[in-house]
């Protein structure tokens, strides 16, 4: 790397994107509304050729989202000219998941237009909500992994960083989730049956990807061929990236996969119609959904597949690029940052020294010194199930000179090793690209780490168990190739768009400096005892929960009181996130008042959303009977309209940036030293909702920002539940505390799951039998005590408030702009390229 240059730091990007004004787009007047050339009314016209009056909402979206592109289209093509023209340093975000949600109402806002397109909406009487709500939310992405992306790309894009982000183009998404008799079932998310406004097709720039073998169809079923190489094609689609401020427009690219040959036209002739689709269809269902069902080999086959598709396809466009202004092979480092998003796209490392040793024909010192210059490395999970280890011989098959480069990596790192730690043979064997047992496997996340020359977690526990526990032989070998970056949400679409009514009364008190640099909201802190914006404070929540009940009535039919405690966790379903805990916490309640009907108790309703992976049958069982318990609830009169439990299906970006702002209360209760991070709780946080939660992920730097006394906090640290294992017993709890007993004594009993005794031997097994594996027993007691602590400070309302506003105040650290100004100044060496 160039040596002359002063390294960059997180300050330096501060005050960056000020807004600007539609006219200083350079793209004209912009006209939605008013003669028969406006934007609106020429799209209206010519794209769906019909007359205004005969529009229906979804031709007003359309029409309304191209008049949006045509404004940022000019400033889009700027951006990247201006990149090709200054050369800067460009960082490339790859991701299997980029959650981005819906494009029309954040563009609006990021482009300041949202003024202008309400007053179309105004002038010709349209409805904006139902027309907002005509856009799917792309599907291309699950949890909080998809959203970090995406935000990232925001902030990147609105702190003038040469940026772009690369995933796949997912024709149906993960699943659309509903629920059936309380359990979940998946459906095809048909999210691209309408044209998508937003993308645009380069099949010019499509890319050409090499297997090792091929498919072919025997006896109905799809086989794979071994020694027929085959070639899959990857077409660009490109979506914009807006900056706040709308100065600068980056790319999000999401590859879609084709076969270059169409299909067999000889064997089609010979009546063999699918043989003769079968490369066709293969190649198609590369990208056909988001992570395939891995329960069986066929499917973790095709997830391996959508891994180095995504990897070869961004490498060879990145490289495209580094070459049209660069003729210099050792420059690559100064010019490119590859950031992978945990492990998925760990292959990344054998395929840039595939290119710099067989394209570039560079020696193997200088391709592994550039390789790992390039690349860095964010890990998600303590999970060791979730570090994904492939079969060697699928790289044999599919892959084999990537195979060839990855032994030879693991060959030249067992040495190093040995030369380090000759008598710990040990070491050599843990710390190893290539796990040895009953079959080799490539372990993708050492290949990541060993590959590269940053290696981050995202929250500090998180990054410190990371070294201590989960790779500590190769945080032993590489120190100083360990580091933390907490992550961060966007402010401008989790509080500015979605929660107009508190970012309203932030930006009357402060001023708006806070869209871009939350660090301003700490000017709250002297409010805290202003009685008069505390009020502003509380009727801003008032009016979210309102909002948010009167759309759960008109879309799902559901009636919530605003009044009462609006009491949420949305997340993927997952044991570790313990759901389930939540759902024993609602029994114990439910049982206070079967015994004692007079009980004091605010009124209470229980939000979860979230899906389980379709292979993941205990997460499942998890949603049956968190909904057996919302029909038991509903159905006994002695504690309804006193507790109330829903259960919303579908969980995406749009139903987040309603309930979020409607929230008072927001559960972080992972077993402590499983969760990564936490995203959104951050989001609940800035949005004015106070936190019940374990100490683990960023609930810990978000505790000690806000102070401990405006936290719920409860249950075991990381070290204790690490400690008790060996010993730990859920028996214990069972036999001696009694409202443990009284609560597993109803739910064993079949209370909520009538005449479903399967469902009841599950949860004994979860809970009991199998040694309750995620301590739900051994924080239920400590649970129950924060529930108590928190339902006293609700019932005096200016005091609930106070803490409310103290953790919006104290959430400036948690956007992720200052995650992204980290990642810039201490990882990737980059800098801001402004767009004149």
């Amino acid at each position: 790397m160039s040596s002359e240059k002063a390294a960059v730091q997180p300050q330096d990007f501060k005050s960056l994107s000020s807004p600007h004004l539609p006219e200083q787009y350079g793209c004209g007047p912009i006209q939605f509304k008013g003669s028969h050339d406006g934007l609106y009314e020429r799209h209206l016209l010519f794209d769906n050729v019909i007359a205004p009056e005969n529009a229906g909402n979804r031709e007003r979206y359309e029409a309304v989202a191209r008049s949006v592109r045509d404004v940022l289209s000019q400033r889009w093509q700027r951006t990247e000219q201006t990149y090709k023209r200054e050369n800067p340093k460009r960082v490339y975000y790859l991701s299997m998941e980029f959650l981005i949600g819906r494009s029309l109402s954040n563009n609006l806002l990021n482009l300041q237009l949202d003024p202008l397109a309400k007053r179309v909406f105004d002038h010709d009487h349209l409805d904006e909500l139902a027309i907002l709500a005509e856009e799917p939310d792309a599907g291309l992405g699950n949890g909080g992994l998809g959203r970090l992306a995406a935000c990232f790309l925001d902030s990147m894009a609105t702190m003038q960083l040469p940026a772009m982000g690369y995933g796949l183009r997912y024709e149906y998404g993960i699943f659309k989730q509903t629920i059936v008799d309380g359990w979940q079932r998946e459906q095809p998310d048909n999210w691209l049956r309408r044209p998508d406004p937003w993308e645009v097709a380069r099949p010019q720039e499509a890319v050409e990807i090499k297997l090792g073998c091929s498919f072919e169809v025997r006896g109905g079923n799809l086989r794979v061929a071994v020694g027929m190489p085959s070639r899959l094609v990857g077409i660009p689609y490109d979506r914009p990236i807006v900056g706040y401020g709308g100065m600068t427009i980056n790319t999000l690219r999401l590859w879609a996969a084709a076969t270059p040959e169409g299909f067999d036209f000889q064997t089609f002739g010979a009546g063999e119609f699918v043989s003769a689709l079968a490369q066709r269809l293969t190649a198609e269902t590369v990208t056909r959904v988001l992570y395939p069902d891995d329960s069986t080999s066929m499917g973790q086959g095709l997830r391996f597949v959508q891994e180095y598709f995504l990897v070869a396809c961004s490498l060879a466009d990145l490289v495209r690029r580094f070459r049209s202004n660069n003729s210099d092979w050792y420059s690559l480092p100064d010019k490119v940052a590859i950031q992978l998003n945990d492990t998925h796209p760990s292959t990344a490392v054998a395929e840039l020294m595939r290119v710099l040793l067989d394209e570039a024909d560079l020696s193997w010192d200088d391709a592994w010194n550039l390789t790992r210059a390039c690349l860095a490395y964010t890990n998600h999970t303590l999970l060791p199930e979730a570090l994904e280890k492939w079969p060697l011989r699928w790289f044999e098959l599919m892959l084999p000179r990537h195979l060839e480069i990855i032994l030879e990596i693991d060959r030249r790192f067992r040495e190093e090793i040995l030369a380090r730690f000759p008598d710990d043979q040990g070491m050599v064997e843990r710390a190893s690209l290539i796990e040895h047992g009953g079959e080799h496997l490539v372990r993708m996340a050492h290949l990541a780490i060993v590959g590269s020359h940053s290696t981050n977690g995202v929250a500090e526990i998180h990054s410190r168990l990371l070294r201590e526990t989960t790779v500590k032989d190769l945080a032993e070998i590489f120190p100083r190739r360990f580091n933390n970056k907490t992550n961060g949400v966007t402010p401008r679409r989790w509080l500015l768009m979605s929660n107009p009514e508190l970012s309203g009364c932030v930006s009357d008190a402060i001023g708006q400096g806070w869209v871009t640099d939350l660090g301003e909201l700490e000017r709250l802190k002297p409010l805290v005892d202003d009685s008069g914006f505390v009020d502003q404070v509380r009727e801003a929540k008032r009016m979210a929960k309102h909002r948010f009940a009167a759309w759960l009535k008109s879309s799902a039919g559901t009636v919530v009181d605003p009044n009462a405690i609006f009491d949420s966790q949305v997340k993927r379903i997952h044991e570790y996130k313990r759901q389930l805990l939540n759902a024993l916490r609602i029994v114990a309640l439910y049982n206070r008042i079967r015994e004692n009907p007079g009980l004091e108790m605010e009124p209470r309703t229980f939000f979860f959303s979230g899906k389980a992976a379709p292979a993941y049958i205990v997460a499942k069982l998890i949603i049956k009977f968190i909904n057996n318990i919302a029909g038991t609830i509903d159905a006994d009169p002695q504690v309804r309209g006193r507790l109330k439990v829903v259960f919303l299906p579908d969980y995406c970006v749009s139903v987040a940036e309603r309930l979020i702002p409607a929230s008072d209360v927001s559960n972080q209760i992972s077993t402590a030293g499983y969760e990564a991070s936490g995203t959104s709780n951050m989001k609940f946080m800035m949005n004015g909702a106070l936190t019940i939660g374990t100490r683990d992920g960023a609930t810990i730097e978000m505790a000690e920002a806000a102070g401990e006394e405006n936290f719920f906090l409860f249950g075991l640290t990381a070290d204790e539940v690490a400690g008790s294992r060996g010993w730990y017993s859920p028996y214990w709890h069972y036999d001696n505390e009694p409202e443990t007993r009284a609560v597993l004594d109803l739910v064993l009993s079949g209370h909520f799951c009538r005449h479903e005794p399967a469902v009841v031997d599950a949860l004994r097994n979860i809970l009991l039998t199998s040694g309750d594996v995620f301590r739900h027993l051994a924080d239920l007691t400590s649970y129950l005590e924060a529930d108590q602590r928190l339902r006293s400070l609700y019932a005096d309302p200016r005091a609930w408030t106070r803490k409310a506003l103290l953790n919006i105040a104290s959430s400036g650290k948690f956007s992720s702009d200052r995650t992204i100004a980290e990642y810039a100044a201490e990882i990737w060496d980059a800098r801001p390229c402004p767009i004149p």
